[in-house]
C-alpha cells in the first residue's frame, strides 16, 4: 500500500513536472520578438510614373509586412530622416492592450517623434488577423508612410477555411500635390479642396497618363519601371488567401478580379460567414481576407482593378495583373480590363455592408443592453469662416499635451474640460437639407466612458453644405474592436431602430462605413484603460475637425513610458 502512495506521488511530481514544463514552452512559444529598424525619409519616388516625394521606410513605399504570430511582441526602432517634419506611426487594428502609449496617435497618445530622433515601439500581437500600419501625424500617410501587418495563428493552430499561399496587397489613391498644399488649402479662405486623386495604387503601383498634364522633361516617365503594374503570380489550380486593404486618402473604392470571384473570410481580424462576391467594395481603414482559386484558362493572364465608388470619379481605374505561371508576368491580359460598378450604385454597398455576419462557432455574442447610447450627427459646417467636419456641431481640435499623459497626470486644464454633446435635435434636423445656421464651434473635449460599460455608438450621415450630397465617411475606432449592429437609410429612429439591431451573430471591426445619407450603429465594451481616438479615416476629414476622443479606466494605466512625453505640458514629466 505504502509503494502504491509513494508511486502516486512520484507520477503526481511527473505530471505536474510535464504540466510545467509544457506551459512553459507554450510561453515561450508565444514570447518570441519580432525586431524591425526603420529609417523614415523623404525620397523621389514615381508610384504612377509621375516623379513627386514621398515617405518611405528603408527606401520603401508600401513599407516592409511586419510578420508575426499571435502572442509575439513587435519591436520597431523608428529613426525620423525627414529632416523638417515630425513623426508618429500608428498601429491600425492592434489594440494595445495594456501599453496605450504606443498606439502611435500624436496629440493622443504620444508627443510626436523629433527630426533626427529614433524612437521605440514595444507591443503585443493578440489576436490573428489583417492589419494595417501607417503614419498618424497631419496628414503624412497619404505621402506614402504606411504598410501592413500580418499576424498568423500559434503553430498547430488552424484557420476555418483551407488555401495553399497566403498573399498581401494595399489599395490606395495618390495625389500629386503635397501634402502642405492640400493642407494649406484645407485651412484657407476661400476653401481648396484636395480633390480627386490623380492615380489609383495597387501595392504601390498606378499609370497616370502623362500626356494630360503638361510637366517638365522627366517628371512623368510612362516607360518608369517603378510604375509597371503590380504583378500577383498564381499556380493554377490552387487556393490563395488575399488579404486586400485600403488605406486611401479619400475614395471608397471597389476590387475586383476578371474572371474570379472571391469568398470573403475574415474583415479586421475576424472570421466572415463566408459568402461570395464577384467585386469587394472597400473604405480606407477596412481590410479583408478573400480566397480566390486559379481555376480559369491557364494560358493567359488576368485584370485586377479598382475604381473609386460613392464619389463621381475623375480618377483612371487602377491596373494589376493576376498571372498564371508559368505565363510571362508582364504579358497583358488579352481582354479589357473589368470596369467595376457605377460609383453611384449605393444599394449595392450597402447591401455588402449588411452582408458581413461573424462565422458559425467563432461569434462573440455582444451585451445584451447597453448601458450608455451617443449619437454622432457628421455634418460639414463652418467655424469662423472655414470648412470644417463637425460631430454633433463640434469641429475636433488636438491640444498641445497629448490626452493620454494630460490624463494620467491630471493636467485638466490642457485642454477644455467641457464634454461634447452626446446627441442632436432628432425630431427637428432635416439631414437632406443645409441648415439655417451651419456655424460649429472647435473644441479639444472629451468623451469620459465610465470603465467596463458597454456603449452602444449612433452615426448619422447628412447633406453636405453644398446642398446635393452625403459623403461616405469610414469611422476608426482606436484600442478597440466592436460588434457592428445595424446600418440603415434615412434618419436613424432611436424607437424603432435598435429593434432591428442584430444581436445573433454581429461582425466585430474596428473600421465601419457610414453610407451616404444613411446610418450606421455599433456597441463596444469600454473595458481598455487608456484614451483612444475615434475619427473619420479620410485625411482631409480629420484634418479638418472629424474625429473625437474617449477616455476610460485611465486610473488603471500603468506607468507610461517617458519617451512619449516633451511636448506642451508633459515637458519633464517622467524624467528620474
Amino acid at each position: 500500500m505504502v509503494e502504491i502512495l509513494q508511486y502516486r506521488r512520484i507520477m503526481l511530481k511527473l505530471l505536474a513536472l510535464c504540466l510545467l514544463t509544457s506551459l512553459m514552452y507554450v510561453q515561450n512559444a508565444e514570447a518570441r520578438i519580432r525586431h524591425y529598424k526603420w529609417e523614415v525619409k523623404y525620397e523621389y519616388k514615381s508610384p504612377d510614373c509621375y516623379k513627386k516625394l514621398a515617405i518611405t521606410i528603408n527606401g520603401r513605399s508600401p513599407g516592409p509586412t511586419i510578420l508575426a504570430q499571435q502572442g509575439d511582441t513587435i519591436i520597431v526602432e523608428v529613426k525620423n530622416s525627414l529632416v523638417l517634419e515630425n513623426l508618429a506611426i500608428h498601429w491600425h487594428g492592434i489594440r494595445q492592450i495594456g501599453t496605450p502609449g504606443m498606439d502611435g496617435t500624436e496629440g493622443v497618445t504620444q508627443c510626436p517623434v523629433l527630426p533626427g530622433d529614433t524612437f521605440k515601439y514595444e507591443f503585443k500581437v493578440d489576436r490573428p488577423g489583417t492589419y494595417l500600419y501607417h503614419a498618424h501625424y497631419g496628414m503624412q500617410r497619404e505621402a506614402g508612410l504606411y504598410g501592413s501587418i500580418r499576424v498568423s495563428l500559434p503553430d498547430g493552430e488552424t484557420e476555418p477555411f483551407a488555401y495553399d499561399y497566403d498573399r498581401s496587397i494595399i489599395l490606395n489613391d495618390w495625389y500629386h500635390k503635397s501634402t502642405y498644399e492640400q493642407a494649406t488649402g484645407l485651412s484657407s479662405i476661400p476653401f481648396v479642396f484636395v480633390g480627386e486623386p490623380q492615380s489609383l495604387l495597387i501595392q504601390g503601383r498606378g499609370k497616370f497618363n502623362c500626356s494630360s498634364t503638361p510637366s517638365a522633361p522627366g517628371v512623368c516617365n510612362a516607360s518608369n519601371p517603378e510604375c509597371s503594374p503590380y504583378v500577383m503570380t498564381i499556380i493554377p489550380g490552387k487556393t490563395y488567401r488575399l488579404r486586400v486593404s485600403s488605406l486611401t486618402a479619400l475614395s471608397a473604392l471597389s476590387f475586383q478580379i476578371e474572371g474570379h470571384n472571391m469568398t470573403v473570410v475574415e474583415a479586421d481580424g475576424h472570421y466572415v460567414e463566408p459568402f461570395v462576391v464577384d467585386n469587394l467594395f472597400i473604405y480606407s481603414g477596412e481590410t479583408y481576407s478573400v480566397l480566390i482559386k486559379a481555376d480559369q484558362d491557364p494560358s493567359r493572364n488576368y485584370w485586377m482593378t479598382t475604381n473609386v465608388v460613392s464619389r463621381e470619379p475623375s480618377t483612371t481605374n487602377g491596373l494589376a495583373i493576376l498571372n498564371y505561371y508559368p505565363n510571362h508576368p508582364r504579358r497583358s491580359p488579352p481582354t479589357d480590363p473589368p470596369a467595376g460598378p457605377m460609383w453611384n450604385d449605393s444599394a449595392s454597398r450597402l447591401a455588402q455592408s449588411q452582408a458581413i455576419k461573424a462565422r458559425q462557432g467563432f461569434i462573440s455574442t455582444p451585451p445584451a443592453t447597453s448601458d450608455r447610447t451617443i449619437v454622432f450627427l457628421n455634418t460639414q459646417n463652418l467655424v469662423n469662416g472655414y470648412t470644417r467636419w463637425a460631430v454633433n456641431n463640434v469641429s475636433f481640435s488636438l491640444p498641445q499635451t497629448p490626452y493620454l499623459i494630460a490624463e494620467k497626470y491630471n493636467l485638466r486644464h490642457a485642454y477644455n474640460q467641457s464634454p461634447p454633446p452626446t446627441g442632436y435635435d432628432f425630431e427637428n434636423y432635416d439631414i437632406y437639407s443645409v441648415p439655417a445656421n451651419t456655424n460649429a464651434y472647435l473644441s479639444d473635449g472629451i468623451y469620459r466612458l465610465e470603465f467596463n460599460t458597454t456603449v452602444d455608438i449612433i452615426l448619422q450621415n447628412a447633406v453636405t453644405m453644398g446642398g446635393t450630397t452625403s459623403e461616405t465617411h469610414p469611422w476608426h475606432l482606436h484600442g478597440h474592436d466592436f460588434w457592428v449592429l445595424g446600418y440603415g437609410t434615412g434618419k436613424f429612429d432611436i424607437n424603432e431602430d435598435p429593434k432591428k439591431y442584430n444581436l445573433v451573430n454581429p461582425i466585430m471591426k474596428n473600421t465601419v462605413p457610414l453610407h451616404s445619407y444613411g446610418w450606421t450603429a455599433f456597441r463596444f465594451k469600454a473595458d481598455n484603460p487608456g484614451v483612444w481616438l475615434f475619427h473619420c479615416h479620410i485625411e482631409a476629414h480629420f484634418h479638418m475637425g472629424m474625429g473625437l476622443v474617449f477616455q476610460e479606466g485611465i486610473a488603471k494605466v500603468g506607468n507610461l513610458p517617458s519617451s512619449i512625453m516633451g511636448c506642451g505640458e508633459s515637458k519633464g514629466l517622467g524624467n528620474p
